[in-house]
């Protein structure tokens, strides 16, 4: 059954070629396809065109086939083109002609928007709480080890005095501009495209701002037009805030399978997080960390896919925003398999606190010196000269016994600062609003 079927046959292998993976897809959007149909027929019976006595009965079973999405039970149906012809099939299968003025006033094309938008706020909701968990984590790891020192490098060369209290504390602050991205994007996802139909409104009395209300959107996309100029740019914004995610987490993985490795042993991760070789029995393998990295640079790669797939297109809606789902939708998951994995890591890992016991690491303290030189009096260039010449002929000897006190040095870390940013970022989200108008649809 489609939605847009008249009286001719099909050919089967076009519909294979155009409908492509949209069934897989839609699963993941059935639960919200529900909640906005909830709404709009909410709508639609202040306005006489579904009535009274019939809109408890359509919640009712509305409210059914959620519970069967969020359990993993809903289907779509063998020559069921898609989540939106399913859920009118199951109800007119229930309740006959009344289940077909669900579609009064709307598109397929603002109701698959409504979906993406509200299937989207609710897992960046998941990430943002996934990405505070691992903000606690790299903070108490901050605090714990704040006055373990560790060399600092560039050019990966040994340079200054660094601790593990700034190694995990910087990945924490990181977060916290990740996460303005991502509120940013969430802001973007939460205005509400339902009524703008096939992207140029309807003739109903539609009430934009009652559905607006009913599903907890900040506000509405006013514009008809650009409510479906909106497909395909809030996944690009989306993505790009995802993608600034994922560049932490790379770079904390590939930092993390270096310092684990025998030639710096810095850290020891957990046992279970390693895997072994089938011919060296010495080897733990930072597997996890590796596929960490691997993984995160591949959500980096999700804008440009979107990108290239929705830039060239005119205004109007195209088939090929279809595609965009497919790489999209499953992207939320293996970013918080990737967050949820780095913090069980962070969590469990060993820290060697007896690195500066090497030789090896002793130049890192030269700029203590000059600088110790330079507040007694030395020219700084002199005090520069003195220390290398000092270090070329074997005679440097580092005093380890370094203070640090200015903001965000080694001896102050500024944690708390930290972790006040992070709090307010995820205040701006205001997830409450969007949980208490879903539960009152829902309560209905």
């Amino acid at each position: 059954m489609k939605l847009w079927e008249k009286n001719y046959e099909i050919n089967k292998e076009i519909e294979r070629f155009t409908v492509g993976r949209d069934r897989e897809m839609d699963l993941y959007l059935a639960p919200y396809d529900v909640l906005g149909s909830m709404a709009h027929i909410t709508m639609l019976e202040s306005i006489g065109l579904i009535g009274k006595d019939e809109l408890p009965l359509l919640l009712k079973e509305l409210k059914a086939i959620y519970e069967q999405a969020v359990s993993g039970e809903f289907e779509i149906e063998e020559g069921i083109e898609d989540v939106h012809s399913q859920v009118e099939l199951m109800l007119t299968r229930k309740l006959g002609d009344m289940g077909k003025k669900i579609h009064s006033g709307r598109s397929r094309n603002d109701q698959v928007l409504v979906d993406l938008k509200l299937f989207t706020r609710h897992q960046l909701q998941r990430v943002a709480e996934a990405v505070k968990d691992l903000f606690d984590e790299l903070v108490q790891k901050s605090n714990q080890y704040q006055d373990v020192l560790m060399p600092g490098y560039t050019h990966l060369q040994v340079a200054m005095p660094s601790s593990f209290g700034l190694w995990f504390g910087a990945y924490a602050e990181s977060l916290c501009d990740d996460m303005l991205f991502l509120q940013a994007a969430y802001k973007m996802t939460n205005r509400n495209p339902l009524g703008s139909a096939a992207g140029y409104g309807s003739s109903f009395p539609l009430k934009r701002q009652m559905t607006t209300d009913l599903l907890g959107f900040d506000s509405m996309d006013y514009n008809v037009v650009y409510a479906q100029m909106g497909r395909g740019k809030t996944e690009r914004n989306v993505a790009f805030a995802m993608a600034t995610i994922a560049g932490t987490l790379a770079k904390l993985a590939f930092d993390a399978c270096l310092f684990n490795s025998q030639n710096f042993g810095f850290v020891k991760l957990p046992k279970e997080c390693t895997t072994g070789s089938s011919i060296m029995p010495h080897k733990k393998n930072p597997d996890v960390f590796e596929l960490i990295r691997a993984k995160s640079n591949k959500l980096q790669a999700l804008p440009q896919q979107v990108t290239l797939i929705m830039n060239n297109l005119p205004v109007g809606y195209f088939r090929d925003l279809q595609i965009i789902k497919e790489v999209f939708l499953p992207a939320f998951d293996e970013l918080m398999d990737c967050l949820q994995m780095t913090a069980y890591i962070i969590n469990k890992i060993q820290v060697n606190d007896h690195i500066l016991d090497d030789p090896r690491y002793d130049p890192m303290f030269s700029v203590e010196e000059v600088n110790r030189l330079a507040a007694e009096g030395m020219p700084f260039r002199d005090a520069y000269k003195k220390v290398g010449l000092d270090i070329e002929a074997g005679k440097f000897v580092p005093n380890k016994a370094i203070h640090h006190t200015h903001e965000g040095s080694i001896g102050n870390l500024c944690n708390d600062r930290i972790t006040e940013l992070m709090q307010q970022v995820i205040s701006g989200f205001n997830f409450q609003r969007v949980i208490e108008a879903e539960n009152n649809l829902l309560s209905k």
